[in-house]
Formats: structure tokens, sequence, C-alpha cells
């Protein structure tokens, strides 16, 4: 079963504010503007429309999310390079991803994709896991990251921004957006992944990197992490200084948004980038 609703417009998705070109188009998907029903649907009990499920993955019917991807591509006018996401580093060329699918095969095994051409949308899809857009200012290059905590300690944030700067040429002017993710009131993690960060952390980012885990009250052993302030140190150690997102918790906003943690049985929503054919 699938519910009838009004096509997906760019209202029902989070717009980055920052400044670069014109021809990047980024957006965030929320749980609007879809037909998927509960627990896949828009969470909220009158909407016109229901949910945006984007994972068939996830338990969804097939038929709706493909319904859900299909009014993306409509509204986006760009064809997105599904993954294979595994929570790990590596980076894939989107062309190829996209190239991939269109031969009938399986996502390419990746959580990031760049590219340098125009109507191919770098995409990613998350449910807690903090997806991260990058773009060069002149709109040369771009690139999205699936940042949870395994791949951003592994260093995905910054091996996709290489990629992007490797399709500029060598030198590109980085902006970065952090979408929505679980938040650090809710992200309770274990002392392992404390640990991890903080052996990979530069001696000059310590002190930031203990800052960012909170003991939790009444656990021993677990703290609270906050992702969005370990990927700020991660894109200052690449001299990315326009950061702009990190104001979410999808843990904390289900009527916005998808949480594994919050509902185990749930959606995805994506966060997608790419360059228009025309500014």
């Amino acid at each position: 079963m699938t519910m009838t609703s009004q096509p997906l417009t760019f209202s029902d998705c989070l717009l980055p504010e920052w400044p670069v070109a014109s021809r990047v188009r980024a957006l965030v998907t929320s749980r609007a503007g879809g037909v998927s029903v509960e627990p896949y649907g828009s969470g909220v009990l009158d909407a016109q429309s229901g949910g945006l499920n984007l994972g068939l993955h996830t338990g969804d019917e097939a038929d709706a999310v493909i319904q859900n991807r299909n009014r993306l591509i409509a509204m986006c006018g760009a064809q997105p390079a599904w993954l294979e996401q595994i929570h790990g580093s590596s980076v894939v060329d989107a062309q190829q991803a996209l190239l991939a699918l269109e031969r009938g095969q399986s996502p390419l095994k990746a959580d990031a994709s760049v590219t340098d051409a125009a109507g191919v949308g770098c995409i990613v899809m998350v449910a807690d896991c903090m997806p991260v857009l990058l773009a060069d200012a002149a709109g040369r290059a771009v690139g999205a990251a699936h940042a949870g905590w395994r791949g951003l300690v592994g260093g995905v944030i910054e091996h996709t921004a290489q990629e992007v700067t490797r399709r500029c040429g060598g030198s590109a002017d980085l902006h970065a957006f952090l979408g929505p993710a679980i938040g650090p009131q809710a992200f309770e993690v274990g002392a392992e992944v404390r640990a991890a960060f903080l052996d990979a952390a530069q001696a000059d980012e310590r002190a930031a990197t203990e800052a960012a885990f909170v003991r939790h009250p009444s656990t021993e052993g677990k703290y609270f992490g906050n992702l969005y302030a370990l990927a700020r140190l991660r894109l200052a150690r690449l001299g990315i200084k326009s950061v702009t997102g990190g104001e979410h918790c999808t843990f904390s906003e289900p009527e916005h948004f998808y949480s594994f943690r919050r509902d185990r049985v749930t959606g995805r929503f994506a966060a997608m980038i790419w360059i228009a054919s025309e500014a």
C-alpha cells in the first residue's frame, strides 16, 4: 500500500545557505513529499503526503521507494548516483557509480562520491549518520560523504575533499555543509568510540576532541558524542573555514527526519549535491 500525495517540492527539503556558485545545487530531503506509509511515512498524522523513504534496504515496499526516488529526480533534473554504503571511508567517481547503475549492476560500495560533470548527483542516504556536502566555490567540482562515526574517524571527509580538489586541478576553495545527524544530546557511544577519535586526533586537536565527548550521567563507560564538532575538527585540519549546517538532531525531530536509533524500523532521507547544466 502506498499513499497518493502532492509532488515533491524544494520546500519539503533543507537547502544549504552557503557562498558557492549558483550552478552548485544541493539539498537534504526530509520525511515529507513521498508516498510511503508508516513506519516509513511523513511522521505527521494530518500530513497531505506520505513519507519520502529513499532506502530500498529498509523493508519498505520497493514500488514506494522507487516512486519516491523518481520524485527526487523529477524535482532536481539530475541523476542520483546511488551507492551501497558500508560505513567506511572510500570515495568513488559519481559518473562511474551512475554508469554501473545504468548497466544494471549493483551499486558501487563506497561512502562518498565526487564529480565535476553537470547533471550527476552525488548522493548519500542517512538516518542518524551525518551527511557532509562539499563544493568548490566556483562550482568546478562537488562531493557528498556519508559520515557515521566509523567513516568520520577513518577520514571520509578528508578523502572526499581531496578528490574534489583533484578535480579542480589541485587547488580549490572548498565550502562544507553538515546535514542533519543525531545530535550531541542523543548520540550515546561507548568508550571505544571516544578512544578511536582520540587516537586519530592530531596533537592540537586533542583537547577539542575530548570536549566533543561528555560522560553519560548514569552509565559507566558511556559518553554522548558530538558528530558536528568532530567533523568541524577534520574540516579545520584541511583548512576549510566556511562550514554551515550542523543545527538539527535526527533523533529528536521525528516530524522531519528518519532516525534508526529512535525507531529501528525506519526509512532513509538523503543529501544530494550536483552541478547544474546552466547557472
